[in-house]
């Protein structure tokens, strides 16, 4: 991988923020957008705009063909079997909630049991909590090891034969713990079990093969991985998704519809009701084009090489507190003893530094480590060690800034 020249490809990387150039280190929040995304959407929108599937005029046909050739492209992207296993939703949190509305209220009792995780996103929280409420089921969580990550003893121990979910990310937002899917959807499945992946911060950055993780429904957002905002996909075996209903009914998704019944389409225009994502789907498309183009292993080595470079320089500051296992994704969450992490996000972003600070939203996560908020460092494609250095140099400046003040 040549950084230097894929950062060309981000226009937007080539600025001043505060009289500094831009050190853009929060892509686990959302990934820039190279040139030949936003040429793709300028294209569809200056050249092909229209409506899909319904007309048969000559832009209806280019806009068909744009969208459901993206939707090819996911699904090589993946490896899943078939185009009818590919939805586009408007992103990870409403792939999720399509699961827990569609399938889970409907299969699950009370009694039954969901297991999560205690480093989940919210967004792989809240809409289980939602379920267990509507329907008696009980939320139980893997314990999590004292750096971090799971144990598949644990696994073993936690998941029963009345557990009939298990909803686990594939990489920790926060922590960067990398989870051993495949194994714990064995033992899930073992158990009579589904699984359902997170694959937010996955997807954008690892090879992903959802038949050799043999995961059941698998998820993840087009704006985290150089794609447009407001689309995402929710892929699903073909045996589960065929006898799930729909969440949103209208337009689009209708095979007959008379005064008092109507019939769905089939797989997978049934679950996307009205005009659906097109320019979004034809984005993440050219989005796709781009990694393969790089290699999605080329971008995890460098990823790990970033992550294994600013563990080491971390060490350097007095006061950083690391959190997270040594082995992980391209992320550094950290706090600075004394220091609001809001308070070091605002200094470094007067150097041109963007990280993040918060919690994240992993509140149960935070309230595990024992902190109320940290601080957040994520690489990506166009992310180099010198990126690495000016963010370290960034700290020892809030450190002394701070130490001035105080």
């Amino acid at each position: 991988m040549d950084v230097k020249e894929i950062q060309k490809d981000f226009p937007i990387l080539n600025q001043e923020i505060n009289g500094h150039p831009l050190v853009y280190l929060d892509s686990a929040a959302t990934s820039q957008k190279p040139l030949p995304v936003i040429e793709k959407l300028n294209e569809y929108y200056s050249m092909h705009n229209s409506n899909v599937h319904r007309g048969v005029h000559t832009l209806g046909n280019r806009a068909t063909e744009g969208y459901e050739g993206a939707r090819e492209k996911v699904r090589r992207f993946i490896h899943a079997k078939s185009t009818k296993e590919i939805i586009f939703t408007r992103g990870t949190t409403t792939s999720i909630n399509t699961v827990a509305y569609s399938y889970a209220r409907t299969n699950l009792t009370e009694g039954d049991e969901i297991v999560l995780t205690p480093m989940e996103h919210h967004s792989n929280i809240i809409p289980w909590q939602q379920t267990a409420k509507a329907v008696g089921a009980q939320l139980k969580y893997l314990p999590l090891q004292s750096d971090g990550t799971i144990s598949l003893d644990a696994v073993e121990k936690t998941i029963s034969d009345r557990t009939k979910i298990v909803a686990m990310g594939h990489v920790s937002n926060v922590l960067g713990t990398i989870n051993p899917i495949k194994e714990v959807a064995e033992i899930a499945h073992r158990n009579g079990a589904i699984i359902l992946v997170d694959g937010a911060q996955s997807t954008p950055h690892k090879r992903i093969d959802v038949q050799d993780l043999d995961c059941d429904f698998y998820t993840f957002s087009g704006h985290k991985m150089c794609g447009p905002s407001g689309v995402g996909v929710l892929y699903g075996k073909k045996e589960f998704l065929e006898n799930m209903e729909p969440v949103e009914f209208g337009g689009e998704m209708i095979d007959f519809v008379g005064l008092y019944d109507s019939t769905w389409k089939e797989l997978p225009w049934k679950f996307e009701g009205g005009t659906p994502i097109i320019a979004g789907a034809i984005g993440l498309g050219a989005a796709i084009d781009y990694l393969e183009d790089i290699g999605l292993e080329n971008i995890d080595k460098h990823e790990q090489e970033l992550a294994a470079y600013a563990l080491e320089q971390f060490q350097t500051i007095d006061g950083a507190e690391v959190y997270g296992p040594k082995d992980r994704a391209g992320l550094v969450t950290f706090n600075l003893d004394g220091i609001h992490p809001h308070d070091v996000a605002t200094v470094l972003d007067q150097e041109g530094i963007a990280v993040r600070a918060g919690h994240h939203c992993a509140q149960p996560l935070m309230k595990w480590l024992n902190v109320t908020a940290t601080a957040r460092a994520s690489f990506y494609l166009y992310n180099t060690k010198e990126d690495i250095d000016i963010l370290v140099t960034g700290l020892q400046k809030t450190k002394e800034f701070f130490g001035d003040v105080f």
